[in-house]
């Protein structure tokens, strides 16, 4: 096996991609996918991965409706969890050795979250999946992401997606939108670009984490990133 750019990697699911076609819900045949490709990448690098719950649950909606937003958002929390416990089944059901970890307890179903126990799983190649955001209301799973790469000192945050990477509009509405291959923290932030929350941005830049957008609903794209192929995805960094 060819051998990965990187060393650890964040990898950042959508709760959206676990839905497939149909955009809400647990569609299996996407988890299954999925999960094809986290075999082998887990193969190639130490591999810790963080799921959204927008596929079951957005706490951003549901306080639109009245719902508090605290209580939507730890509602969301769950909806991550359930995400991470599914995708740890698929998983070792492929062999890979997998910990679920959470920001707050649920000790009958998942470890609670401990950085160096976190590390020593991913340097027994054991995948690491992040759940439960960050424990606190108001952040969302991408600030989550930027977070837990810092904390494991991960080389590369991947964000992924269903889209090619980060387009000049939101091309599900804008036909004339055109992909861009390489951007800068900054220059997310000064055009408000929509790939990621700002905290999450920030952070990345603080740290300066570069972050992949890339679509993984295509098969292999994973495999191509970790190889450092430049022509997939957008390469956000300083």
């Amino acid at each position: 096996m060819k051998k990965a750019r990187y060393k650890r990697v964040l990898l950042k699911l959508s709760g959206e991609v676990l839905a497939g076609e149909e955009g809400r819900g647990i569609s299996y045949e996407a988890i299954h996918n999925i999960a094809d490709e986290l075999v082998t990448a887990s193969q190639m690098v130490q591999l810790a991965v963080v799921i959204g719950g927008g596929n079951l649950f957005r706490g951003s909606e549901a306080s639109e409706h009245g719902v508090e937003r605290v209580t939507a958002d730890y509602a969301g929390m769950l909806a991550t969890i359930i995400n991470s416990l599914i995708l740890q089944s698929a998983l070792e059901q492929r062999g890979v050795q997998t910990r679920v970890q959470t920001a707050f307890e649920v000790r009958s179903i998942a470890e609670p979250y401990i950085r160096r126990r976190a590390i020593r799983h991913l340097e027994k190649g054991r995948v690491v999946i992040f759940s439960g955001g960050t424990g606190r209301p108001y952040f969302t799973t991408d600030t989550t992401a930027a977070l837990c790469a810092t904390e494991i000192q991960a080389e590369v945050l991947l964000k992924a997606t269903r889209v090619e990477g980060i387009f000049t509009a939101d091309p599900e509405r804008n036909a004339d939108a055109h992909l861009i291959r390489e951007i800068s923290y900054k220059e997310i932030l000064d055009r408000d670009l929509k790939i990621m929350d700002s905290t999450a941005i920030s952070m990345s830049m603080d740290n300066n984490i570069p972050i992949i957008v890339f679509n993984i609903t295509i098969r292999g794209n994973l495999l191509r990133v970790l190889m450092g192929e430049s022509a997939v995805g957008t390469l956000v960094r300083r």
